[in-house]
């Protein structure tokens, strides 16, 4: 059984500014794995847009996870498994569809290989196609559309607009929806009571692991939960200071300076 579960936020933690791994990070990472160790990808991006950091680290031989769409989706990577999932409900699409219009929001969602726009584009829906290597598809009637599980859909603006989008939505749907920031542009919309944390806790239980064996590591609003939950809390020193507030350690070194060194070093000894 593995001693450590390492949890990895992907942008701006695992990968550099270039969205690569650089070779010491990934010489790190692997080390640890070869240890018996465990390590879990854990993202606000959809499945698809995560392999190509699963296969780099070979989480499939070694048994990784993905934890993808903020944990409304947990993948065994060895067995091809779904060991959690959460979908939204098909009832609030029409709502969510009538918001973003009004309000002059993008509005998207995940389907196979690729994004299914139902808005208009935005540069913020590009750096999401782009982030993830995944293309966009436009289609005309959103809600009718989608006959399939949704693990989340993902609202778009600018900053200072995204914030107030998401504050109304947050009013609109506290009793039926999760809804925050992953970045200053970006809505998460998510199914009811899910988040990093939550989902980890669940897959924690199916390998026989407790928090105290997690330690996570991240940089942005999403990780928060996961960082406050896991047995060592890591903020990157690039991270945001909410972030570095909810943290037991924060590295010495950003992302695009091995910062994980730091932690495979202090808390994953030889």
């Amino acid at each position: 059984m593995a001693e450590k579960i390492l949890v990895l936020d992907i942008d701006g933690t695992l990968t550099t500014s270039q969205k690569d791994i650089s070779p010491e990070t990934k010489k790190g990472i692997m080390s640890i794995q070869e240890r018996g160790h465990l390590v879990m990808l854990a993202s606000g991006r959809p499945t698809p847009g995560m392999m190509r950091y699963a296969k780099e680290l070979e989480l499939e031989k070694y048994g990784g996870y993905l934890l993808s769409f903020n944990g409304a989706r947990i993948i065994n990577c060895k067995t091809g498994e779904i060991v959690f999932q959460k979908i939204l409900p098909r009832q609030v699409l029409p709502g969510l569809y009538k918001f973003a219009v009004e309000h002059d929001l993008g509005l998207l969602t995940y389907f196979g290989d690729y994004i299914v726009l139902g808005t208009r584009s935005d540069e913020y829906v590009e750096i999401e196609s782009r982030i993830n290597g995944i293309p966009v598809r436009k289609v005309n009637d959103f809600v009718n559309f989608i006959d399939f599980d949704v693990n989340k859909c993902l609202m778009t603006a600018p900053p200072e607009k995204a914030e107030k989008c998401m504050k109304l939505l947050q009013e609109k749907y506290k009793d039926s929806l999760s809804i925050y920031r992953s970045e200053p542009f970006f809505i998460e919309v998510m199914p009811k009571d899910v988040d990093k944390a939550t989902s980890l806790d669940r897959m924690l239980e199916t390998v026989g692991l407790k928090r105290e064996n997690a330690i996570c590591c991240g940089d942005g609003y999403n990780d928060i939960s996961m960082i406050s939950y896991a047995g060592v809390g890591v903020a990157m020193k690039n991270a945001r200071e909410e972030v570095k507030e909810a943290a037991d350690y924060i590295t010495d070194r950003t992302n695009d300076e091995d910062g994980l060194l730091d932690v495979i070093d202090k808390f994953i000894p030889m």
